[in-house]
């Protein structure tokens, strides 16, 4: 349709210089060329309203692709801070529920990580709040906005009485010839005159709303381009805001799991205090005990650990250790040597290379015996 109005609208460009040109060669009398419909103010204004006309419905096109593409955007976003959310939530439930019988590690860093999640899904949803009420919201209201449309009106009130000009110029072209062709005969001659009466009408009015019309585009058009540039600003800086406080997260997690993966692999072997050997360490009843320097044995209660770093006994009343072993642990000295049994066997340890577990799996608490 568009290209048939352009098409329509060069051909009746046309027929009006066709119509100067011959009312230039042939008019005379009193009627000359003076009553000519397309004059060269008439053609400029016309060309101007048709480039105003192409170039804000080319903006209004554009302002919708970017509505269309920041809902699309906000869609796809939502449902990814749903999955992203869900993520976070399942993360932590590990990390505060896992009761992986070799170390935390995996559950602190299940922990770091569904934090970092959940700040990213934050960060997610108020760029598509920001996308949502700076972006989407103002260049929707400009597309159906009433400034575009009444300009658009005018316009085509334009183009209509523009029209209606041209076809009253063809009528007082076929009066003038009438009119020579009756040596002026009166009533011709009146009749003439009021087509050319009409015609000034029409041509004076139309001259006064192109102009109307041509400034309301105007108008439009540098709020159009005003407009969806603050626009597409306002997304870019939103945009890089959230990439921004996003790449912060992600830095500040990976330095927190690069920390405790360097602690693992690099940590050192506890070391005793003083190294002071283990307590004596003899049988009393068929059953092992120990006791202190001062003759009492020490009373914390049995409890289950976790080797979490090797040991070799260097003396036989210790016991060598193997990381992930668990240990019963029924005495701990002051002088950092903790007494207990693991796998049948009894003896002293340092203590701190075990750490206390309060949940076991029956399997592994099978292997202490």
């Amino acid at each position: 349709m568009e290209a048939i109005r352009k098409q329509a609208t060069k051909l009746r460009e046309q027929v009006a210089k066709q119509q100067q040109a011959v009312l230039k060669q042939f008019g005379g009398g009193g009627y000359g060329s003076d009553n000519v419909f397309a004059d060269e103010a008439d053609l400029q204004q016309h060309q101007k309203l048709e480039k105003l006309y192409i170039s804000t419905r080319a903006a209004k096109h554009f302002q919708r692709d970017l509505v269309r593409g920041v809902e699309g955007y906000i869609v796809t976003g939502s449902k990814q801070v749903e999955i992203g959310t869900k993520l976070s939530e399942d993360s932590r439930k590990y990390g505060t529920e896992n009761t992986c019988t070799s170390g935390t590690t995996l559950s602190k860093a299940a922990l770091s990580f569904s934090r970092s999640r959940a700040q990213l899904e934050k960060e997610r949803g108020n760029l598509l709040k920001v996308l949502g009420t700076q972006v989407a919201e103002p260049l929707r209201a400009m597309v159906v906005g009433a400034p575009l449309e009444d300009a658009r009106h005018l316009a085509q009130r334009y183009d209509r009485m523009r029209q209606e000009a041209e076809a009253q110029a063809i009528e007082v072209f076929k009066r003038q010839v009438k009119v020579r062709e009756t040596s002026g005969h009166p009533d011709h001659i009146m009749r003439l005159e009021a087509a050319e009466a009409k015609l000034q009408d029409l041509k004076t009015n139309m001259s006064i709303l192109g102009k109307e019309a041509a400034a309301a585009m105007a108008a439009v058009e540098a709020q159009q381009q005003r407009l969806t540039l603050q626009r597409l600003i306002a997304m870019v800086e939103s945009e890089r805001a959230y990439h921004q406080r996003a790449l912060q997260i992600l830095e500040q997690l990976e330095g927190e799991m690069n920390l405790e993966r360097q602690r693992i692999e690099a940590a050192p072997a506890p070391s005793l205090e003083n190294n002071m050997p283990p307590p004596p360490y003899e049988e009393v009843n068929g059953v092992f005990a120990s006791q202190a320097q001062n003759g009492s044995t020490d009373g914390m209660g049995y409890f289950l650990g976790e080797v979490v770093c090797p040991y070799r006994a260097e003396s036989n009343v210790e016991l060598s250790l193997s990381v992930g072993d668990y240990i019963v642990v029924r005495k701990v000295s002051g002088s950092g040597w903790a007494e207990g049994e693991c796998k049948g066997k009894a003896g002293w340890f340092p203590y701190e290379y075990i750490e206390r577990r309060e949940r076991v799996l029956a399997s592994k608490v099978a292997e202490v015996f």
